[in-house]
């Protein structure tokens, strides 16, 4: 059989990478010191999930759980900025709960049309041109873009009901809401017909709600057993529950009351983790009804009749009904919409309450970064944990030697070097910066970067205003060079005349050799 009905489901998601940006110098004639345009890279697209009121499953997201955003564009020459990543919006039913994989509430989407962002796309890295300052006129590098955020969260779908329908299989849950509203479930003669929760809407006077029946309810279903574990949350934020009892039941060991305190029961040990500011109570302290079923047989009547006197002095307002014959269905409506109407005006005064706004400022001595001093098998090593400084290293390009000075002087800026004095590093350490996946550096304060073989720390010699010599020094200058030139013509000139005195020495020799060579031969 095919799954129509999915409400809960693991996604998996990733939001665009940013673009990098570009290190590009103008190049156009007659304009040899065009300055820097390369652009910034675009930033990478958002994950958004949105609520539309047309979804009623979690379906595609079962089919699909594996989710990706676009990347940014990269920058380019001549300020061409690149292209932000188109965002991936996911619409999700009412009443979604999205939760990290350890449980924990993040958002509750029960409103048509809320956007949540579950996962930021990078930022773009910056170009060469944004980089530029008086100091740095030509930067010869550009930022990379950030890596997109990556996650797995948890969506469960709580159906958003006024009224819920508790009972055993087959007690006529399906066969009321039937009645009540023009929903028209699987109704059968066999426990566990329903196998996903159903919504009608019903209409008692002025007043209009839904109602909403869970399947599947047995002892220990709030442990797993049966189908009550995975449809009790849909029920949590219901204003008031009504037990749908069977007066007809054909199974042995099984009467009215032990079947209405065995789903108190269920009902108790299931927590409600929703937490949503409307202070809900738990299941088991809601406002409830008792609706004995299928009086119009006529051994459920004398049976409705026994048991009536009891739950009544139980504190519970019982109704006889048929969904058959629609018997009692006008009272247990208006009954019920007592109850909504009752739950409707609670939460409009919680929300007319004046909210306590919570301002947290900054801390004064909150640096941006901490100094982490672990220890291994290879001595100490020291962990730099802050958004500012992992942010940084994920933007530096390492194969560009004056990227990475740019790196060294905004962790000097931000005080990272003092912090690291004042822990105890000493030049050799281990310096990670980051997690587990973090940058592994050897640490050396004095170790000049790329950047600072252009000049000091921020600055580019290259392009630094000399002052300008007076007419004196360069006279000066001027007679230097000449005395070099001249030192250096004679010095050319010594050695000259020496190599030709050298040689005529060894030409006038040979031929006195050659004479007593043949007066030997004679």
């Amino acid at each position: 059989m095919a799954t129509e009905f999915v409400d809960r489901v693991t996604v998996h998601l990733a939001a665009g990478d940013g673009g990098n940006g570009c290190a590009s110098i103008r190049r156009e004639k007659f304009k040899p010191l065009g300055g820097p345009d390369g652009a910034d890279g675009g930033n990478g697209g958002n994950i958004i999930f949105r609520v539309d009121r047309q979804s009623t499953t979690l379906l595609p997201l079962h089919h699909r759980p594996h989710l990706r955003a676009d990347g940014g564009g990269i920058g380019k020459g001549d300020l061409r900025h690149g292209a932000d990543g188109k965002n991936l919006v996911i619409d999700v039913p009412e009443g979604t709960v999205v939760k990290d994989t350890n449980g924990s509430i993040i958002i509750d989407l029960v409103e048509d049309g809320t956007e949540f962002t579950a996962a930021a796309g990078g930022r773009g890295g910056l170009g060469n041109a944004a980089l530029a300052s008086t100091k740095r006129k030509a930067p010869g590098f550009a930022l990379l873009g950030e890596p997109g955020e990556t996650l797995s969260l948890v969506l469960e779908l709580k159906t958003i009901a006024d009224i819920a329908f508790v009972g055993y299989p087959s007690a006529g849950k399906s066969s009321l809401i039937a009645a009540l509203s023009a929903a028209k479930p699987k109704i059968a003669d066999y426990p566990f017909t329903t196998l996903v929760p159903n919504l009608g809407v019903v209409q008692a006077g002025d007043t209009r709600y839904t109602v909403a029946d869970v399947p599947g309810l047995i002892p220990g279903a709030s442990e797993g057993k049966g189908l009550g574990l995975e449809f009790l949350r849909h029920v949590e934020r219901c204003a008031g529950l009504v037990h749908v009892i069977d007066m007809a039941t054909w199974e042995p060991g099984r009467d009215p009351v032990s079947d209405l305190t065995i789903i108190e029961s269920e009902l108790a040990a299931y927590a409600v983790d929703l937490d949503d500011g409307s202070g809900l109570l738990p299941l088991s302290e809601r406002p409830k009804l008792v609706a004995l079923n299928k009086v119009d047989i006529p051994d459920g009547r004398d049976l409705a009749d026994i048991v009536r006197p009891d739950l009544e002095a139980a504190g519970y307002r019982v109704f006889e009904i048929s969904a058959v014959s629609h018997a009692g269905l006008r009272e247990l409506s208006f009954a019920m919409a007592e109850l909504v109407l009752a739950e409707r005006e609670r939460r409009a005064e919680i929300e007319a309450t004046p909210q306590r706004v919570v301002i947290r400022p900054k801390a004064v001595d909150d640096r941006g970064f901490e100094i982490r001093v672990e220890h291994d098998a290879e001595g100490p090593l020291f962990r730099v944990l802050g958004d500012k400084p992992r942010r940084w290293v994920q933007q530096t390009d390492f194969g560009n030697d004056e990227a990475v000075g740019y790196l060294a002087d905004r962790l000097e800026h931000l005080g990272v070097e003092d912090a690291l004095f004042k822990a105890g590093a000493k030049p050799g350490d281990t310096i990670v910066v980051g997690g587990d996946d973090g940058v592994v550096f050897d640490w050396d304060p004095t170790t000049i970067g790329g950047a600072e073989l252009l000049g000091s720390r921020g600055s580019d010699a290259r392009l630094e205003d000399e002052a300008r010599a007076t007419r004196k020094e360069r006279k000066a200058a001027y007679h230097d060079r000449m005395d070099a030139k001249a030192a250096v013509r004679a010095e050319f000139e010594q050695e000259r005349l020496a190599e030709r005195a050298r040689r005529q020495g060894s030409a006038g020799s040979e031929p006195s050799a050659a004479t007593e060579s043949g007066t030997d031969e004679e």
